[in-house]
């Protein structure tokens, strides 16, 4: 009986037991997730049309306006001089730069110019006698011959007969051939054709050059040019004389300089015009870089954007309603970093720093940066 009863009460259970869970399965409420819409915080700019100059940046490198390669003219064994010759060593015009050893040279120079001596004391006897009134002009020359000394000038011819009994003797042809030579023991002292400093030295006292051999680069280091090259389509803002501004690449400085030159063939690879500045001032070196801006018209009711804002490079975004917008905007000019254009209307709420991912109607919350 008592077994009976048990099967009765478990059988009971379980159909309580499933008509409940049916129940509860059925009258369940399915909690759903409340969605946060996410608002994108909008940095914005109100528009304010004006004029704006325009200014053409762009950079280029300092070279020294005088500056000469050095070369030598002869051979021969470098001297040692009173000032050392390596970079950054200041030379005053006509100061000696460089002195080759020319002893072997300057001893052929004596044995030519004793020939010549030699060669003019054995046609005077002849000259007594057939040009007597000659005789006295080319006695003084002998008298005055000093073959330690720069060669003087021959007498001058006061006939033709003279002319071309001087000549057939030899005696031109060997006081050239003096000059000649006397030119030549010039090379072997190199002075400074101006004020300036030795910028680059390849030999050292001691060494023997060679004809033909580069020994290092002298420049002056007051006067600079730089040359730039500016788009064909801004040739027109180009004149001679013109004033420019030249910064350093950290806008820590500032030079004044003037347009000099102006190239009149466009490169047809690069459609630009090199325009050569000349510039001088303090703190400015050879092979500097800097940047030059070239002052040009001014474009009234403008506004200047950053380039990194444009949409496809025709489109900005604007904000309406707390809503993104594009617009179209015409482009007046281009800087490195920043447009000039036109088309936006005053009062506008352009946007000032790029949202990612954005598109036209989101929903964003303006901040005016012009208010803060």
């Amino acid at each position: 009986m008592r077994k009976l009863i048990f099967i009765i009460l478990s059988v009971v259970l379980l159909v309580v037991s499933f008509f409940l869970a049916k129940y509860l399965i059925a009258n369940k409420k399915k909690v759903k997730p409340s969605s946060e819409k996410i608002v994108n915080t909008a940095y914005t700019k109100t528009v304010l049309n004006s004029t704006i100059p325009i200014k053409i940046s762009t950079t280029g490198n300092l070279v020294a306006k005088n500056k000469i390669d050095l070369y030598a003219e002869v051979q021969g064994v470098l001297e040692i001089s009173k000032k050392d010759f390596k970079p950054g060593t200041h030379y005053l015009k006509g100061q000696t730069i460089i002195k080759i050893n020319s002893n072997e040279f300057n001893a052929n120079i004596k044995v030519q110019k004793s020939n010549l001596y030699n060669a003019i004391i054995s046609i005077m006897p002849d000259i007594r006698l057939d040009y007597t009134e000659e005789y006295t002009k080319w006695q003084s020359y002998l008298q005055n011959f000093n073959i330690n000394k720069e060669i003087q000038n021959l007498p001058k011819h006061n006939s033709e007969k003279e002319k071309f009994f001087i000549s057939g003797r030899g005696i031109t042809s060997a006081y050239y051939n003096v000059k000649n030579l006397e030119a030549k023991l010039n090379k072997y002292t190199l002075r400074a054709p101006f004020n300036g400093i030795l910028t680059e030295s390849l030999v050292t006292p001691g060494t023997l050059i060679r004809q033909g051999q580069k020994i290092g680069e002298f420049i002056d280091p007051s006067v600079y040019e730089v040359s730039v090259a500016v788009k064909s389509e801004y040739r027109d803002l180009l004149e001679i004389g013109k004033k420019v501004e030249l910064y350093n690449l950290e806008k820590t400085k500032t030079w004044i300089g003037n347009v000099v030159r102006i190239n009149g063939k466009v490169d047809a690879s690069t459609q630009t015009i090199n325009a050569f500045i000349q510039v001088q001032g303090k703190d400015l070196k050879d092979g500097q870089y800097l940047e030059v801006a070239l002052h040009a018209k001014s474009e009234n009711n403008a506004y200047e954007v950053k380039r990194k804002l444009l949409i496809n490079n025709s489109k900005l975004f604007i904000v309406k309603d707390s809503k993104l917008s594009l617009t179209p905007i015409l482009k007046v000019f281009e800087n490195k970093n920043s447009v000039i254009l036109k088309g936006l209307k005053d009062g506008t709420q352009l946007l000032s720093k790029p949202i990612p991912g954005a598109f036209e109607g989101m929903l964003v919350k303006v901040l005016n940066e012009n208010k803060n």
